[in-house]
């Protein structure tokens, strides 16, 4: 035995015998030591060591007997004698070095309370955020970030449930397509779609992928400027939804499921994204409330896909129009079940904006934390059969025209029929009205999934939408993807096709997310058919030099809007057309220059009703650098107003402007005729005085009379008799009407003639020119008098 061994075990037997004698003391002559070494069998009840699974090394020996000291020395003093026999009792089972498997006082006491501590500390922390317990703060173990679930409309439910953040957005893709995107202050936010990894992927392509491109620097579309995002566990993985966004959140609405692997749709969630905290607040259950032309209200908003969205953040709305639904959108929808298109408008009114078309919000209420929907059915044309059902579409917003704009369907189709592109389908957004309005010039093919933007002229006059892409699905297995271009101007609803020969022109595809910031149209993403292994997705067009470009230049300047500098102060104005200039090709067909100006100011093809028929665009000043200003002055040689039967009438703007220019021409001929007439009067008559004066020079008393005619007075009327002029040269005589005798000084002999030659003693030259000068207002009164004057010459 080694010599630490022995050592150890002479502590040990030291030890005892101190406790051997502590417990005679406390028994006395009850106590009877125990056997150095007793077998098992002799042991009574108590001293028989437990069954335990735990295997405690007798070393911790000495620490045990401190702890059951401890514990005797602070029990009371009336304590039981029971309780101190039990710890001897203890102590002899313990002081027995032949069981190896007894079970110590310490584990029999304080791992159950380590234990107990452990259990309390790691389930209270959950029970915090059981229902039922309820919440009364931030947790204990600190605010978690990721998801949070909104289980019901109050305020109490809020946060009722957190999701964990998950990793972030892997932006090294083979391509991607089908995603929601959303603009917000010169950010864009893609999410969900398909995501490859590589070339020919067909499988495991719907992802929950979240990631921004940044469009307030300026990057090659080699290398863009794109940060991924954590990727959300509440919101799920859907394609060829919508993202609305307000200046503030972005709200997923719609979407297709996965069909490869299948997933099983779950009811309908709202799901918003704060973008100043950075998490998804879930608003469930969500209902359509009853307005203008809508249902009854009060129905379970339904997911549905491949539809056509809009956000107009100017007046605190988005728009999901059309799409289908079908067992990857709805639950419990039987995949035997046909799809079912629809030609409903999905309306969404933001927290804390207005909307006078929903009863709940009349008077000027605002829309609570959950916002307001509703669901339009029957608007105009909506629910006759010349209004189809379709899927796949876009819609683009245009301001002016009504009081809050229209919306335009363009595109879009069903399994073996597409939406007409030489109509196109108006929404009013005041009256919650359809109306339909034909285009002019060639029209694109027919096609579904095309992107579109809007960009407006800088003083209002156009807007000009841009078209993107797109394919067409017939014959089925077949399709064909687009990689054209064109313009659709408004008012004037003319198709323009832009010229892209000898540009560098990306790949054809179809269902790409198209934005448009500082003039320039960015596309992420799209499918572009088995023939391409993979795709950069990412690629930018000039709208104004109407190019295709290798990257793209951020503008300095600007509003968070990114509105035209004469737009700033209208929050109508349209975002995204900072630095955009109307393009020739363009200019060519409306007229006006790159500023606007558009001679064209209303649809070629007579609109006969709606807000295309009766509004206008709204225009605005724009001063240049030099100081000129610019403004929408072109007079429309198109028929606005149409007629009942549809048919061209009479133009009556042009009408009332040709009278109007006609009475100016006829007053400036008339006032310029005076003129010629009161400058040859005033001629005579400086004459005439001038005459006067020479022959007055020989009588200096008769100076006066000799130019100016006696009068008695204002208003005394003065009739002239003169005898005229004698053969020899005897001095004119006349009678003023008081009888007083009025001399003037003879003319020279030869050198006054009578004008006219003939002229009598009642229509001489002073009778008609009174002696005074004449003037042009005399003129423009009395005409006739004065070219009677001139007329004598």
């Amino acid at each position: 035995m080694a010599l630490e061994e022995l050592h150890a075990r002479s502590d040990h037997a030291t030890n005892n015998d101190d406790m051997m004698e502590e417990c005679q003391h406390a028994q006395g002559a009850d106590f009877e030591a125990p056997a150095e070494f007793p077998f098992p069998s002799t042991l009574t009840r108590l001293q028989r060591p437990r069954t335990s699974k735990f295997m405690e090394i007798d070393v911790d020996g000495e620490n045990d007997n401190e702890g059951s000291a401890s514990a005797y020395l602070q029990r009371p003093h009336s304590a039981s004698r029971s309780s101190t026999t039990s710890s001897c009792s203890e102590f002899n089972n313990l002081s027995d070095p032949g069981l190896a498997l007894t079970e110590s006082p310490f584990f029999t006491r304080y791992p159950r309370l380590s234990l107990l501590t452990l259990l309390v500390l790691l389930v209270f922390p959950l029970m915090y955020e059981i229902p039922w317990v309820g919440t009364s703060g931030m947790g204990i173990i600190g605010a978690k970030a990721g998801t949070i679930r909104k289980s019901d409309g109050t305020e109490d439910g809020l946060l009722t449930n957190q999701r964990q953040k998950r990793a972030d957005t892997d932006t090294d893709v083979c391509s991607r397509w089908a995603a929601q995107s959303a603009l917000v202050n010169g950010t864009i936010y893609v999410y969900g779609g398909h995501t490859t990894s590589e070339a020919g992927q067909q499988n495991g392509t719907w992802s929950n992928d979240f990631f921004t491109v940044d469009l307030t620097k300026s990057w090659d579309i080699s290398s863009p400027s794109i940060k991924g995002l954590p990727q959300p566990s509440g919101p799920p993985a859907v394609a060829n939804g919508f993202l609305w966004n307000s200046y503030d959140s972005l709200y997923l609405y719609g979407g297709i499921y996965s069909d490869s692997p299948p997933a099983t749709p779950e009811p309908y969630t709202l799901w918003e994204y704060q973008i100043k905290a950075g998490k998804w607040v879930e608003h469930s259950n969500p209902k359509t409330s009853q307005g203008n032309n809508s249902d009854v209200g009060n129905q379970p908003v339904q997911q549905t896909g491949e539809g056509a969205g809009i956000s107009i953040p100017e007046i605190g709305r988005g728009y999901y129009f059309a799409g289908h639904l079908d067992h990857y959108t709805t639950p419990d929808w039987s995949i035997q079940t046909a799809r079912l298109y629809l030609k409903s408008l999905l309306e969404f009114t933001y927290p804390g904006y207005r909307n006078d078309g929903v009863e709940e919000l009349a008077g000027g209420k605002t829309a609570g934390s959950d916002g307001v929907w509703r669901n339009v059915t029957e608007g105009g044309i909506q629910d006759t059969a010349k209004f189809p059902s379709r899927a796949d579409g876009s819609l683009v917003h245009v301001p002016g025209f009504g009081a809050e704009g229209i919306l335009l369907s363009i595109g879009g189709g069903v399994e073996k029929s597409f939406s007409q592109m030489n109509v196109i389908d108006v929404y009013d957004i005041a009256t919650s009205s359809w109306y339909k309005q034909a285009t002019n010039g060639p029209s694109p093919k027919l096609r579904v999934n095309p992107c579109a933007v809007a960009a407006s002229a800088p003083d209002g006059s156009s807007t000009n939408i841009y078209m993107y892409g797109g394919q067409n699905l017939i014959p089925y297995g077949q399709q064909i993807q687009y990689d054209d271009m064109w313009v659709l101007t408004i008012p004037s609803f003319t198709w323009i096709e832009v010229d892209t020969k000898g540009q560098s022109v990306p790949p054809a595809r179809v269902g790409a997310s198209c934005s448009i910031w500082d003039g320039q149209i960015v596309v992420v993403g799209g499918y572009t058919g088995p023939d391409l292994s993979c795709d950069t997705g990412f690629y930018v067009f000039s709208a104004t030099d109407l190019k295709w470009q290798n990257n793209f230049n951020a503008l300095s300047g600007g509003n968070t809007q990114n509105q035209q500098p004469s737009q700033e102060k209208d929050l109508t104005g349209l975002s995204g057309s900072y630095g955009y200039q109307v393009p020739g090709a363009v200019q060519s067909v409306i007229g006006g220059n790159s500023k606007g100006g558009a001679t064209i100011t209303a649809p070629i093809r007579a609109a006969t009703q709606g807000p295309l028929a009766t509004g206008k665009p709204i225009t605005y000043t724009v001063t240049d650098s030099n100081g000129a200003i610019t403004t929408q002055t072109g007079i429309s040689s198109i028929n606005g107003g149409g007629s009942n039967n549809g048919k061209s009438g009479p133009n009556i703007g042009a009408i009332v402007a040709g009278v109007v220019a006609g009475c100016f021409a006829v007053l400036a001929a008339y006032l310029g005729f005076c003129a010629w007439v009161y400058r040859r009067q005033l001629t005579l008559y400086k004459h005439h005085v001038a005459m006067s004066q020479r022959a007055a020079a020989g009588n200096p008393s008769n100076e006066k009379s000799s130019f100016l005619p006696s009068s008695t007075g204002k208003g005394t009327s003065i009739t002239d008799q003169s005898s005229g002029v004698g053969a020899n040269g005897s001095r004119m005589t006349g009678t003023n009407s008081n009888g007083a005798d009025d001399s003037v000084p003879p003319l020279p002999t030869g050198v006054w003639p009578p004008v006219g030659g003939n002229s009598s003693a009642n229509s001489s030259v002073e009778d008609l020119m009174m002696g005074q000068e004449p003037s042009f207002v005399g003129v423009l009164l009395n005409p006739r008098r004065s070219l009677r004057v001139i007329n004598r010459d």
